[in-house]
């Protein structure tokens, strides 16, 4: 056999491999998001099914090498190519997990692509072997560098060029018929590896006469290291998205980094020395300590970003550049080494998107990563003297400090804190209004709303961005003259429209986050203080209207939009049919888009095209003195006669339409041509 002619195979069927399983990821990722309400946790924990199942994928590859059962691997391939298909046409009913998200994402993914994700993954390790068995030499660890080129390229493509142009239906048909070609390769590959592999252990004998075998930790390390990159990776992504800012699709930019970390480590080794990364990573760690120090001060968004993402960088350099300094010296340890890595970054991604969420309240994810990452710079350059185990340990005791200081600082000021799935929620009272206590809802820095404690006017004053004034504070005061108002609200928050309640009214509430509805009930006093009659169903607003009859809503408040995860499925053209079928005849839409980074007008002013009704763009200045704020609404209607009373047609405009946007629909969506380059003020 020419070998000449398997190099090719080897290295196309690697970079395919790697693509398709950084591609089925957010296509997989953005079919959970309607059922879970578009919460940003979604993909921190479809990363940790994703490293878990990398790391069973290492696994078989691990015991193919040592048990070569040919055909059960050319039967997985066809089994696996079956279950894509089947994802491609088949659906999951998953309208009951929002009540226990992360059993349901497992499930969900492990149905739709848990097979052909492990075999994807298991290619990198597995086909490094078989080269090293059909062309007689050691094992080239630089195709796992062109194995995360690969990835890096699909994660790059997807938003930019796959999401904005394709639905999800022929995005998982692409992705399909890409897996038919792997599947083909792959099977090609095992057949000529198969002769080679039966002389395997000769052929190592005679290359590897002296290689010793790797101690027990030394392999401790292949394990830590990589869980401290993928604890950095995950923890910077919450950190960023939830306090510096809350961009969607800003997750990208920390796994772009995260792959970047591992192509420089595994491809260009020697021009990257250890020393000068250590002094590098020290000096990061003591910066963003300092930053995370400063509890409730924001840093402008591009000099945050900027350096949390070199921070990450880094980080993740000095933890895979030692990890590959510690590889295997026997060909045969190769599996082991990259099973040991697997099994980091799962641990990494299990302790930061998982138990953290479980054991603290508030967030100390980046704060306790630098720590670990601290001890571990610690372990790894342990041996090279003195100086070093003093600077890590200083660092270590430092970083701890770090830790109690920021717990010491998040009790301040701070009344109530709880942390799930959906958010990590804080209530914060101030005593900084004139005359009065603040109390208001946040998570990392979205605000959830506010209410003064001063006066019995002022407790009952609706505030932040429900000023009279707003669009939907314009929608509740004309929609119905003087008759009793049915309204609907997605999205709860402290409950703030409640505050507009009248003898007679009813107001139902719609919220996902089931840790929301005690606050509002119990530490806020809108709900219970309404004059209205107040209902709260908890669960995916879209899910829950679904299976109401009609509520004969007034006006029906959607309110989602403020963070980082977009819930796009509330924006839909069958998610507008949805709420028209809930409206009263001459029935108002109020859409809450006040967002700094994503401008949300135009896709609502198509949909409102699109369903022939009526709409207007409403903004209200900000009054400090009142508590409120800058906010922007879009009301749609299909009673033009609303917009031309004289109160109304005085505050709106015509909403702007932008050229060559598509209308979202369940099957497709793209958040990326509305994201502004320049935050809004």
């Amino acid at each position: 056999m020419a070998t000449s002619h398997s190099r090719p195979l080897f290295a196309g069927a690697i970079f395919l491999s790697a693509f398709l399983l950084f591609l089925v990821e957010p296509i997989a990722a953005k079919e959970l998001l309607p059922f879970l309400g578009g919460s940003a946790a979604v993909w921190i924990t479809c990363l940790v099914f994703f490293q878990t199942t990398l790391l069973c994928a290492y696994l078989y590859a691990h015991w193919l090498t040592r048990h070569p059962h040919w055909r059960l691997h050319l039967l997985l391939l066809a089994a696996a190519l079956s279950l894509g298909v089947f994802w491609v046409k088949g659906h999951i009913d998953l309208s009951n997990g929002a009540a226990h998200p992360i059993t349901t994402i497992f499930i969900a993914l492990g149905i739709w692509i848990g097979l052909p994700f492990l075999m994807l993954g298991s290619t990198s390790p597995l086909l490094q072997t078989w080269w090293s068995q059909v062309e007689h030499q050691g094992i080239p660890y630089r195709l796992f560098a062109l194995s995360n080129l690969g990835s890096l390229l699909a994660l790059a493509a997807y938003p930019a060029w796959i999401e904005p142009n394709f639905t999800l239906h022929w995005q998982r048909a692409a992705w399909c018929c890409g897996f038919a070609v792997f599947a083909i390769l792959a099977a090609i590959l095992t057949l000529r590896a198969r002769r080679p592999a039966e002389n395997s252990a000769s052929l190592e004998i005679e290359r590897q006469p002296d290689a010793p075998a790797t101690p027990l930790a030394r392999k401790l390390l292949w394990l830590l290291l990589p869980m401290g990159a993928s604890m950095q990776l995950c923890a910077v992504t919450s950190y960023i998205t939830a306090n510096i800012a809350p961009i969607p699709l800003l997750w990208i930019l920390p796994l772009g980094v995260y792959l970047v970390s591992i192509v420089l480590a595994f491809q260009f080794p020697r021009f990257l020395p250890r020393g000068i990364l250590a002094r590098f990573l020290v000096v990061m760690l003591a910066a963003l300590a300092y930053m995370l120090s400063q509890i409730d001060h924001s840093v402008p968004i591009a000099i945050g970003i900027s350096f949390f993402l070199f921070e990450l960088l880094v980080a993740c350099l000095f933890c895979h550049v030692e990890a590959y300094a510690l590889r295997p010296q026997r060909d045969s340890e190769s599996t082991v080494f990259y099973l040991y890595f697997a099994g980091g970054g799962a641990l990494g991604s299990l302790l930061v998107g998982i138990v953290a969420p479980m054991v603290f309240d508030f967030n100390y994810d980046l704060a306790v990563t630098f720590f670990v990452t601290a001890l571990l710079a610690l372990a790894a350059t342990w041996c090279t003297g003195w100086p070093q185990r003093l600077l890590w340990s200083a660092a270590g005791i430092m970083l701890l400090v770090l830790c109690i200081w920021i717990h010491i600082a998040y009790q301040r000021e701070t009344l109530l804190a709880v942390r799930n799935f959906y958010a990590a929620l804080r209530v914060k009272q101030s005593f900084g209004f004139p005359g009065a206590v603040l109390r208001t809802l946040t998570n990392g820095s979205i605000e959830h709303g506010t209410q003064i404690f001063g006066t019995d006017a002022q407790r009952k004053m609706p505030t932040t961005y429900y000023a009279q004034d707003s669009g939907v504070g314009l929608a509740l005061r004309f929609c119905c003259q003087n008759r009793p108002r049915s309204i609907g609200v997605i999205g709860l928050g402290a409950g703030t429209l409640a505050a507009y309640g009248r003898p007679g009214d009813r107001i139902r509430f719609y919220e996902i986050n089931p840790a929301v509805i005690p606050i509002a009930r119990n530490v806020f006093t809108y709900v219970r203080e309404s004059q209205a009659q107040v209902t709260i169903v908890e669960g995916d607003a879209r899910i829950s209207l679904a299976r109401e009859s009609s509520q004969q809503f007034d006006v029906l408040a959607v309110d989602a939009f403020s963070g980082d995860a977009i819930p796009l499925h509330l924006l839909t053209v069958q998610a507008l049919a949805l709420y028209r079928r809930h409206l009263a005849p001459g029935g108002i839409i109020a859409f809450h888009i006040s967002n700094q980074h994503v401008e949300l007008e135009p896709a609502i002013a198509l949909l409102a095209q699109s369903a022939h009704m009526n709409a207007m763009r409403f903004s209200s200045a900000a009054n400090e003195d009142r508590g409120e704020y800058t906010a922007y609404w879009v009301l749609l209607t299909d009673n033009a006669a609303f917009f031309h009373q004289p109160e109304v047609a005085s505050a709106g405009r015509q909403p702007v339409f932008r050229p060559g946007l598509r209308l979202w629909t369940d099957d497709y969506s793209s958040l990326l041509p509305l994201i502004r380059v320049f935050p809004a003020p």
